[in-house]
């Protein structure tokens, strides 16, 4: 399919402006639908870095089928041994972590029961949905003696012992360091008919894989854990209950309503800090008033409330506190002025201790994880600011996927793409658009991102599921993704981008999207036809690449041989860099050829521009792989360029996209003396 309107005229532009103006504006949702509830007591065997668990899953039926079975992730098991899916895939490496023989884990329902005390242990059985590994146990599938009637709900009892592995991904612990992430029995989502384009009801519940993230339904969560006084403990949702236990054991009860998942992290070495968000404070009327304004909201719904920033820090990081609480705090007001109010009374962040980074850089609702060294504690290195980044994408997370519970496992790039768009502008809002700079170079974080983007890395669409894992994976749910997002705002303007994210996120808070239903938000809110481009951009497996393949100048001859008066001109033609020679009207004839390299077809402008006038625009829809313009007149032809404006920057090649008729020294000639004098003083230091 090829796109339509992503260049419209000025009628179809205000036209559009007006019908983003008041498209899609609706309350923001304050509660979800309760499907999967948690109430679970856990107690950590410190030595052998096992967890005991019992507690009461409930589950209601949304759907109107009558459902006779539950699905269940045991995520833990990925590490049970080599035979799991998730081993097989990733080899045994992740994140720069590899299992030892030490490093194993898993998990074991050791009693399963109906809340009447119906025993359903002779009714569970693994299954392997995605492939044919019959050794992989990270699904169990429970049968129920009687089918859980539309509407209804059914409580299961369940006990488990967990091991913690040593870390790979995520999850495990790192001597007295621990990251407890999917350490329990957790259910699937029973997508009824019509959900995210499914056909009949059925369970989504598939095995845990290397590239592989979560999908779960929003509940209620209560969870007690019990472990050694000297932990300091941090968790999804608000502590709510502290015991100290005669033992020598300390008992902390966390709660949370309206999550899909619950974590924790536990270590006798975290330094604890508390720092409030005060919205009053953090938030100026100006930012309210300009925010309402872009948004097209009245100004109470763009209000923000408290929330208290929970920060536990190894003692090694301890001068990169204020930074980091201050990126959560820049990561809460930005993303709740855009996209909606955070709806939860705290955000803790944990600094994983050395030795554990594969449990750096991750979200659950309302806890993540940050990623930083000792070496960021001093200048240089204190004034970059990646552990600040870190933050902030993890607190987006919170947003996209936290809230916005898109299935990361079908659709990932729902989840990061939408993330790496998200933390560029809050980024660039807080920060600057500079990631680097020094010896006068600069590099912006959309650099960076074009960097990656290259043609030869490129294996497929930015849409895909986990089990299409190519090498490019990431590139495409990450990078790619935020680089379409991109350009979908260079194309329908900031400010309605800004109402897309706006609406979607509020039309989708506590539900489970998928990418039509962000394709269809998109279409409505910018007053426009957005198929065409989701469709190229984001469904299609190729890449964009547009090129200026060549570009010529010539003095046009004046007219020879037999005319039409009978005459015989035999006057010679000038040369062609007689560049002195009168400018008559139609003395210069100039030819442009612009070429699609990739197989992404976009519109896109080429501006042509002259020496002494006024440079002109052509308008190319890109659907044939290459297009010529020839123009007569009074002024040679200098460069062309294609995207003048840089709104396709989903381009892998932006070195291609323009040329010049002749070549201009003086960039090189700018950097060259540059260099040289920083190569001086360089060499200076060494005595050469």
């Amino acid at each position: 399919m090829t796109p339509r309107i992503p260049f419209p005229g000025p009628t179809l532009v205000l036209l559009a402006a007006a019908v983003a103006a008041t498209a899609g504006a609706e309350p923001l949702p304050t509660r979800a639908v309760p499907v999967a509830s948690y109430d679970i007591r856990v107690r950590l065997d410190a030595e052998a870095m096992r967890l005991f668990g019992e507690g009461r899953i409930v589950w209601h039926n949304p759907s109107s089928d009558a459902v006779g079975e539950l699905w269940f992730h045991l995520y833990l098991n990925a590490f049970r041994n080599s035979e799991s899916t998730f081993f097989r895939e990733s080899r045994g490496r992740f994140r720069g972590g590899r299992v030892g023989e030490d490093g194993w884990g898993g998990i074991d329902v050791t009693a399963i029961r109906r809340a009447d005390g119906v025993d359903l242990a002779a009714a569970t059985s693994f299954e392997h949905p995605d492939d044919d590994n019959g050794a992989d146990r990270t699904v169990l599938r429970v049968r129920l003696p009687e089918p859980v009637p539309p509407g209804d709900r059914v409580a299961l009892d369940v006990t488990f012992e967990a091991r913690l592995p040593g870390f790979l991904i995520r999850t495990g612990h790192a001597r007295d360091y621990v990251l407890a992430g999917q350490w329990f029995p957790k259910l699937g989502v029973y997508e009824p008919a019509g959900m995210r384009g499914r056909a009949s009801g059925g369970w989504n519940c598939h095995q845990f894989h290397a590239l592989s993230e979560f999908y779960a339904d929003f509940g209620h969560y209560r969870v007690e854990i019990t472990l050694p006084a000297r932990f300091v403990v941090g968790a999804t949702g608000r502590r709510v209950a502290r015991r100290d236990n005669l033992d020598g054991t300390t008992t902390h009860v966390f709660e949370q309503t309206d999550v899909h998942d619950f974590a924790w992290a536990a270590d006798p070495r975290f330094l604890e800090i508390r720092r409030t968000f005060v919205a009053r404070e953090e938030v100026s009327p100006v930012e309210y008033e300009d925010t309402a304004r872009m948004l097209g909201r009245p100004h109470e719904e763009v209000r923000l409330d408290d929330v208290e920033i929970v920060l536990l820090l190894q003692p090694a990081h301890a001068p990169q506190a204020e930074r980091l609480i201050a990126a959560a705090m820049a990561a809460l007001k930005w993303y709740g002025l855009w996209y909606g109010k955070y709806p939860y009374a705290t955000l803790t962040v944990v600094d994983p201790a050395p030795g554990a980074g594969g449990s750096g850089g991750m979200e659950y609702p309302t806890f993540i994880t940050g990623g930083t060294l000792f070496v960021f504690n001093r200048w240089p290195l204190d004034r970059l600011p990646w552990p600040e980044e870190v933050i902030v994408h993890e607190a987006g997370h919170n947003y996209w996927q936290g809230m916005v519970a898109s299935n990361e496992f079908e659709e990932p790039w729902l989840d990061e793409g939408f993330t790496t768009y998200s933390t560029g502008r809050v980024m660039t809002r807080v920060y600057g658009p500079w990631v680097f700079q020094a010896l006068g170079l600069r590099l912006g974080r959309l650099e960076g991102w074009r960097v990656e983007n290259r043609a030869d890395r490129i294996l497929g669409p930015i849409r895909r599921s986990a089990l299409n894992v190519t090498s490019d994976h990431n590139l495409a749910v990450y990078t790619r993704a935020a680089l379409a997002l991109q350009t979908l705002e260079r194309l329908v303007g900031e400010d309605t981008m800004a109402r897309v994210m706006r609406t979607y996120h509020e039309r989708w808070r506590f539900r489970h999207p998928r990418s039509e239903d962000f394709y269809e938000v998109a279409s409505e809110v910018s007053g426009r036809d957005l198929d065409g481009f989701f469709e190229e951009a984001i469904e299609s497996p190729g890449f964009l690449d547009y090129e200026v393949a060549s570009v010529r100048t010539e003095r046009r001859a004046p007219p020879r041989g037999i005319l039409e008066d009978g005459a015989v001109a035999t006057a010679s033609a000038p040369a062609d860099d007689d560049e002195d020679a009168p400018g008559d009207e139609g003395s210069w004839r100039s030819a442009v050829r612009v070429r699609r390299r990739g197989e992404i077809v976009l519109p896109v402008e080429v501006e042509l521009r002259f020496e002494g006038a006024p440079s002109e625009r052509r308008h190319w829809d890109g659907r044939d792989r290459w297009v010529e313009y020839e123009v007569t007149g009074p002024h040679p032809l200098t460069a062309a360029i294609v995207d003048p404006d840089e709104r396709l920057v989903l381009d892998v090649n932006r070195l291609n996209n323009s040329r010049r008729v002749r070549p201009d020294g003086r960039t090189a000639a700018y950097w060259g003396a540059r260099w040289t004098f920083w190569l001086q003083v360089a060499l200076s230091f060494v005595g050469l």
